[in-house]
Parts: C-alpha cells; sequence; structure tokens
C-alpha cells in the first residue's frame, strides 16, 4: 500500500470506499459502518457526509452502475471491483449529493493512486468522473427505476404486484426517507408537532401515534428524545402491535423483539411484555431504550426457537427474520447485499416460529400476530396460508382499516395486512410489512 493521501476530505471517501467494500461481502450498511475503523475517525460534518454518500452510492448503485458502463470499453475486472467502488463515489457525489466537481473528481483520483492496484486506473476515473460530470444529474433520472433493483426481485414484485405496483415501488425505494417517531398514548401529537416545528423541523401528524419529520440530522437532538416520550419506528412498522388489540394488564411475548420499537408500543399500552431475542446486544439497545421511555418489560435474551416459558402468554406478536426487502428505502444495501438463495431458507425458519408459538407458548383464545419487513408473498401470504393449513386449531381473524389509521389499501382480500413502500407517496412513503392476525381457537 501506498502512502495515505492528506488531501481534505479523502479520509471520508476512504471509510466509505471500505464500507462499500464490506457491504459487497454480505454485511449490512450498518454493521459495515460500525465494524470500519476510518469512519470511526471522522468527526463531525465528516462523519454525516460519509454516511450519507454510503447510503445514497447504496441505493441509486444499479443506475450508476449503468451509467458508468455507458464510458467502459469494457467491463472492469473482478479484481478490480475496488476501482468501480470509487467510480461508484465519485458518481453519487456528482449526480445526487452535488458535490463541486474539481472536489469530487480529485478526491476520487487520490483514493485510485493510494493502492498499487487501483493506481494504473487513476487515469481512468479522471477522465469517466468527468464524463459524469458533465452528463449531469438528468443523465442519472432518465434510467428506468427498475435499473436499480436486481432482476430476482423486481421478478418477484412483478408476479405478486404487476408491473405497475413494481414500478412504483422501486421509485418509492429512490427516494430518502422521512423520519417516523412513535408516541406513548398518553402523548398530544399536535402538541409535539407545534414544539418540533417551532425547533426548525418539518413534523407532520401522520397517524394516531405516529409523527413525521425531515430532514433530521442527529436524533439525539431532537425534543422529547432525553425524555423518552418517543422513539423511532416506521409507521408500517408499527401497525402488526396495533392488532393484538387492547393489551392492558395481558401477557405478551415479542418474539425477535430487537430493536424493540414494538416492544416499547406494547409496554406503553400496559402490557406484561415479555421480549425475546438471541442478539445479546441488540438486546442492550432495547433495554436503553425502556430505560429511556420509562417503560417496563421482561429481557430473555434467547433464540426464540428454544424459549420456554413457565406459563403461555394470552397474545404473541412474532416479527420473524426475513429478506427485510419491505425497508430498503431505509436500508439501500438490502438489494446487494442479500440474494434470493436466502428467501428459502428464511421462510422454513419462519415456518418453525410459528409452529413453535402455536405449539408451545400460547394460551388457548390467545392472539398470534406474524409479520415480516418483506415484500416477498413467500414470508408473507403464502406463511399465512400455509399456516393455517397446518394448524386447524388456528382461525383468521381480519383485520379492519379502522384499527390501522383507515389504510383501506392495506388490507388485503383476505383480510391480512400489506403496506408497500408506494403507500402514502404523496407524504413520503412507508415500509413494506405484512401481518396475518390469527386465533387460537379454545
Amino acid at each position: 500500500m501506498r502512502p495515505l493521501s492528506t488531501m481534505p476530505g479523502v479520509e471520508a471517501r476512504r471509510a466509505v470506499l471500505e464500507i462499500l467494500d464490506r457491504v459487497g461481502e454480505g454485511a449490512t450498511l450498518d454493521d459495515a459502518i460500525a465494524r470500519t475503523r476510518p469512519f470511526d475517525h471522522l468527526e463531525g460534518a465528516d462523519r454525516g457526509f460519509a454516511r450519507l454518500l454510503a447510503t445514497e452510492t447504496l441505493r441509486r448503485r444499479g443506475a450508476i452502475d449503468h451509467l458508468i458502463g455507458n464510458w467502459l470499453d469494457r467491463p472492469l475486472p473482478k479484481k478490480s471491483a475496488r476501482v468501480m467502488d470509487i467510480l461508484r463515489i465519485a458518481a453519487a457525489q456528482l449526480l445526487i449529493l452535488e458535490t463541486p466537481p474539481h472536489a469530487a473528481v480529485a478526491t476520487s483520483v487520490e483514493l485510485a493512486n493510494e493502492r498499487r492496484e487501483t493506481a494504473g486506473y487513476a487515469s481512468l476515473v479522471n477522465a469517466i468522473a468527468r464524463k459524469i460530470s458533465n452528463a449531469g444529474r438528468e443523465a442519472l433520472e432518465k434510467i428506468p427505476a427498475r435499473v436499480d433493483t436486481p432482476s430476482w426481485m423486481w421478478r418477484a414484485w412483478e408476479r405478486s404486484y404487476g408491473p405497475v405496483g413494481a414500478k412504483a415501488i422501486a421509485e418509492a425505494h429512490r427516494q430518502t426517507p422521512p423520519l417516523d417517531l412513535s408516541f406513548k398514548p398518553s402523548e398530544n401529537l399536535d402538541d409535539w408537532s407545534a414544539r418540533f416545528n417551532e425547533a426548525g423541523q418539518e413534523a407532520s401528524v401522520l397517524a394516531p401515534a405516529t409523527l413525521r419529520l425531515t430532514r433530521v440530522s442527529d436524533v439525539t437532538a431532537l425534543p422529547g428524545f432525553e425524555d423518552g416520550a418517543w422513539w423511532v419506528q416506521d409507521l408500517a412498522a408499527s401497525l402488526p402491535a396495533r392488532l393484538l388489540g387492547d393489551v392492558a394488564d395481558k401477557s405478551v411475548f415479542d418474539l425477535c423483539a430487537a430493536p424493540g420499537g414494538k416492544t416499547l408500543q406494547l409496554a406503553s399500552a400496559g402490557a406484561d411484555v415479555t421480549a425475546v431475542d438471541k442478539s445479546g446486544a441488540r438486546m442492550e439497545r432495547v433495554s436503553e431504550n425502556l430505560l429511556r421511555a420509562k417503560l417496563t418489560a421482561n429481557i430473555v435474551e434467547e433464540d426464540a426457537l428454544r424459549f420456554r416459558p413457565a406459563e403461555k402468554a394470552d397474545a404473541i406478536l412474532l416479527d420473524a427474520p426475513c429478506t427485510a426487502t419491505g425497508t430498503i428505502r431505509r436500508h439501500p444495501d438490502i438489494p446487494w447485499s442479500k440474494g434470493e438463495t436466502a428467501l428459502a431458507a428464511l421462510a422454513e425458519l419462519q415456518g418453525k416460529m410459528i409452529d413453535h408459538a402455536v405449539k408451545n407458548l400460547l394460551k388457548p383464545g390467545g392472539l398470534l400476530v406474524y409479520c415480516v419487513c418483506s415484500l416477498q408473498r413467500e414470508e408473507g401470504e403464502a406463511q399465512a396460508k400455509a399456516a393455517l393449513a397446518r394448524h386447524a386449531e388456528l382461525e383468521r381473524v381480519p383485520v379492519t382499516p379502522g384499527e390501522i389509521g383507515g389504510l383501506e389499501k392495506a388490507v388485503t382480500r383476505e383480510g391480512d395486512l400489506r403496506t408497500l413502500p408506494s403507500m402514502l407517496a404523496g407524504k413520503g412513503g412507508m415500509d413494506g410489512f405484512f401481518a396475518v392476525r390469527l386465533r387460537l381457537k379454545g
């Protein structure tokens, strides 16, 4: 390796380059950021810029690659993957973040010159970055939304939602999402909306317990954070817990609970919550959020399939592990860090979790809400159908629009919940979720 450049701005881009490399190896964006030492060394505006650049590079990676390909005589060899990432970073700066061309081009050339295996491509990086700059943002926007979506996902969405629906989903994924906050039932959202707006935030009431904000850079600096009046949770993610109805004084198991938004929802509604998740690190975050919100829940660090409580629950919320394709707008790494091969294994695991909940964890007459933040029907609608076929003792309890804030389009023909990123498009969209409510016959 050659001496690292001391040019201003290169350190932040170097961190982004390592983050993209880790995502390419299969890490999530959040994990990649957490494990990238150059990112840890960044401070202030550089830190925020690096996170934004990594996020937007991944969000539009398909279109960026298409654009870069217009100026490559032939595809770069696999051993030159780092060169491609340098070009992606340059394109994202020039076409999305509107970084001054001289800064984007110069820092990209410096990154190429830092390593022997990429130094030979420095002149190529310089030439293509300048062509991208001259092409302008219009060139990126002319590329169809489909290009930003891996083929296997697009095919599945076309089958499930039709060509128009798939296009609307892909277009929603191109947009930077707003921030949703869930509030305790005791809080007045109109008062909070006014308070946020007075503090310079654009805030609006989205649902009975949800406030939507735009342009938030530091969540911890927002009004009410220290007081624990709210927690970050997309509107769609808040809907499955509502399907359990009045949970006051009822025992509720929140399976696969981390990062904890649903646990806080249930606890704030007066439930006796037991939050179960096998990730100790993520459960620490749940405990911290409960403490901040001045709420209580029983924390169990355990694999949900091995969880054997002394007593069964009145209700269960099972937010099962899934491909998470419904959260691409918030996690743009998902199309590039997950493949179709993971789908079958996850679907098998989801079925086992439903069976375990029904046989070993739920009282007769109790409700089970199974949900996934996925757009793939194998993980949603197909799981509901299969569960009902396996368990004659289960019955579907249809969802009504009134239970989910009047979102009529989110209620399926069968009476289940199905949200799409393209819903509420004029207000910033929402995550894609599926949920089915089942009752264990008494």
